[in-house]
């Protein structure tokens, strides 16, 4: 049994318990994407929440409460918003309210990154690059700061028009790996679009009658986003083409419960 990042195995005993210690795990693992580590008090806290004894609401109290009275030593204040974020992202996958629009996108980054960015919830206004270890430096081209909310409206209203009907799952993982890819490849905000991507996708396989309640995320949020990478990432001069052929690994062992090994290694240019 995988236990996550807490001590001990946590029990559940009941599909409720169960749902809740998958969104905590679900949160924690996903600061991983930034390289960030939670503290061990947000881990205390989280098995009280576990426990039954703490709400969503305290939780977030009480890490306000720490934080004010032991400010973080880290210089760039990242563990706090490791601990911050993490029980967000918690609450949100616990909320079951939906909406597929991209309102509701802008406002999962609002609710994960308020008071921790200046611009949580609000496109940037800029261009960017992002160096990436797995393309040895090199960056994805994201989308113009100019035609976010264009970028956005078309990949959506592209999405909805798909039909799910009489498709076989090889051929709907397929086309989720590339709809999720192309919504990352935008970018709209300044930081944290990888966690908002995370936690949109998993309430629209929700919302789409996925029963997603396993760790793959929690365990491989690294190699998610190493794939979204190389799924939007293309170099003809060295014969590097775009591929989603690592995220369909990572979402067979998603909605499959496949058992893929999901290396890191393997999705980097130049391995082996």
């Amino acid at each position: 049994m995988y236990q996550g990042p807490f001590p001990t195995p946590i029990q559940t005993t009941d599909p409720a318990s169960q749902d809740r210690l998958f969104t905590w795990k679900t949160g924690i693992g996903l600061q991983d994407v930034d390289g960030l580590r939670p503290s061990e008090y947000l881990l205390q806290t989280a098995i009280r929440s576990l426990q039954g004894e703490l709400s969503f609401n305290a939780v977030e109290a009480l890490l306000r409460q720490h934080y004010l009275a032991h400010p973080t030593q880290d210089p760039k204040g990242r563990t706090e918003e490791a601990d911050l974020v993490s029980a967000r992202i918690a609450a949100l996958l616990m909320d079951r309210s939906f909406r597929f629009t991209p309102g509701h996108y802008c406002f999962i980054h609002q609710k994960l990154f308020l008071g921790i960015y200046p611009h949580a919830g609000k496109p940037r206004t800029y261009n960017i690059t992002k160096g990436e270890w797995v393309l040895n430096g090199a960056t994805v081209r994201y989308g113009s700061a100019l035609e976010l909310q264009a970028a956005l409206d078309y990949d959506f209203l592209q999405e909805r028009q798909y039909s799910y009907q009489n498709r076989s799952m090889d051929e709907i993982i397929r086309h989720l790996a590339r709809f999720v890819s192309m919504l990352w490849q935008i970018h709209p905000f300044c930081e944290g679009n990888t966690r908002t991507t995370a936690v949109f996708f998993l309430q629209y396989l929700r919302h789409l009658g996925y029963p997603v309640s396993n760790d793959v995320f929690a365990e491989n949020a690294r190699y998610f986003r190493n794939a979204l990478v190389r799924a939007n990432y293309t170099d003809r001069k060295r014969g590097i083409r775009e591929t989603t052929e690592y995220l369909e690994l990572f979402l067979r062992n998603l909605l499959l419960h496949e058992q893929n090994v999901l290396d890191n290694q393997a999705l980097r240019i130049g391995a082996g």
